[in-house]
């Protein structure tokens, strides 16, 4: 897959994005590429985190991977830019598209790669609908505390809502930022039992080198290759690709 050039990425979206589409003779190697949206309305679950860790594993396995920036904020093009300044390989390509049209440009970046990872927007509901209208599969990191799951409330209702014109868009909560100390996650767990959406059985806990790392513009893996937030990363990343179709 062509990568994009350093300026066709910013946050108003990709510079010319159909003829940098175009331009590439590149063919898709995964004939059925998925399109993952990690979203929740809710500030500090950590998804711009879970979004360029996600992207990179897939990249790093092999995969030609975009990440679209669909969060005004574009935090995700801040840490690739960091990256970009700190000398490090560009592992997958960026794009900002925090539009109401994501949905409808999605598909075509989905033909020259073969993985799309969005991080989606705050709550901006316009801007959440066409993320969940683009996706294969939702994934809303909620923080280990039963009011976090209870503040998801309104991303299931906007799932259950893109559901009706995308039946096929499946959707879990996945514990992020979980405190390893504490019994907080079990409560938690017992909350999203309770919950109309199913919940991966990988968790991401609360670590220092996802700080660390995100500040440097690596991933976990880059930092601390055998750390147990790369293990988490990759366990996680591996029960997205078995999630069941």
């Amino acid at each position: 897959m062509r990568r994009l050039a350093d300026d066709e990425v910013g946050r108003g979206g990709v510079r010319n994005i159909s003829n940098s589409i175009h331009a590439s003779n590149s063919v898709c190697a995964n004939v059925n590429p998925m399109i993952i949206a990690v979203s929740n309305g809710k500030g500090g679950t950590g998804k711009t985190t879970l979004a360029t860790h996600i992207a990179g594993e897939l990249a790093m396995q092999g995969s030609a991977v975009i990440l679209i920036d669909a969060d005004p904020q574009g935090s995700a093009l801040d840490w690739t830019q960091r990256r970009s300044q700190n000398g490090l390989p560009r592992l997958f390509s960026a794009v900002g598209l925090a539009r109401e049209t994501l949905h409808q440009e999605a598909p075509e970046l989905a033909r020259r790669c073969d993985h799309i990872v969005i991080d989606g927007p705050p709550r901006i509901a316009a801007l959440a609908r066409s993320a969940l209208l683009a996706a294969d599969l939702v994934l809303i990191p909620v923080q280990p505390s039963p009011y976090d799951v209870w503040a998801s409330a309104e991303m299931v209702s906007l799932i259950r809502e893109a559901q009706v014109f995308r039946p096929t868009l499946r959707a879990a909560f996945v514990i992020n930022r979980r405190v390893s100390t504490t019994v907080i996650g079990r409560e938690a767990r017992g909350a999203l039992a309770d919950q109309p959406l199913p919940s991966l059985l990988s968790e991401v806990r609360q670590r220092i080198v996802f700080a660390d790392s995100v500040a440097a513009g690596r991933l976990a893996r880059e930092t601390a290759p055998d750390s147990a937030a790369a293990r988490e990363i990759a366990v996680l990343t591996d029960e997205l690709l078995r999630w069941p179709t």
